[in-house]
């Protein structure tokens, strides 16, 4: 059962592109995120496309990092592994929706991804996402191994629901292999 959701992807710079069926795709994946992570309220996520200038300034304004990377994650909310008790004024009064927070892609570097790790861009922008809407849940790699591992099966559930476990990419795609390594910190 797919909630009220409101997923708003736009693309900031022109000529990334971009098929429909990724920007669709992309909206599947944040929603399929947020139902098994059992987000029973309504709510709303923007998601930003853009180039790698366009993600270096933000990264440069948002967080005094002048460097791009390959998604940013800006949650509204201060919830932690998924818990959290929204405030009244964490929803929008116009349309009853609690905002979640702000997700910006670099489109080039999902691509090179794609291609460095062996499967298609759908299947990148696809973890991106998954991944970007675990941080705006409150989910955090970056705070222990614990904490790590924790964000990583909620996201593996989540990309298993939508078909693109890393299990099966691997069989599909064995460049995966090398990604993993890097994940892991290996």
């Amino acid at each position: 059962m797919l909630m009220n959701n409101r997923i708003r992807v736009h693309a900031a710079t022109k000529g990334l592109g971009l098929s429909r069926k990724t920007v669709q795709l992309i909206r599947g994946c944040a929603e399929t995120a947020l139902l098994c992570e059992g987000m029973t309220i309504p709510c709303q996520i923007d998601v930003t496309l853009t180039d790698d200038e366009g993600i270096r300034a933000v990264n440069r304004e948002q967080r005094g990092i002048d460097k791009a990377t390959d998604v940013l994650s800006f949650p509204a909310l201060d919830w932690r592994d998924g818990e959290g008790i929204p405030e009244n004024t964490d929803f929008d009064p116009d349309t009853g929706l609690l905002f979640l927070g702000d997700v910006v892609i670099r489109i080039q570097r999902a691509r090179a991804q794609a291609e460095e790790y062996g499967h298609d861009m759908n299947r990148e922008c696809g973890f991106l996402i998954v991944h970007s809407v675990m941080h705006l849940l409150g989910y955090d790699h970056e705070d222990g191994e614990e904490r790590q591992k924790l964000m990583r099966s909620h996201e593996e559930q989540a990309l298993s629901v939508m078909g693109l476990t890393r299990e099966k990419m691997q069989e599909d795609f064995p460049g995966l292999a090398e990604y993993l390594r890097r994940e892991k910190g290996e």
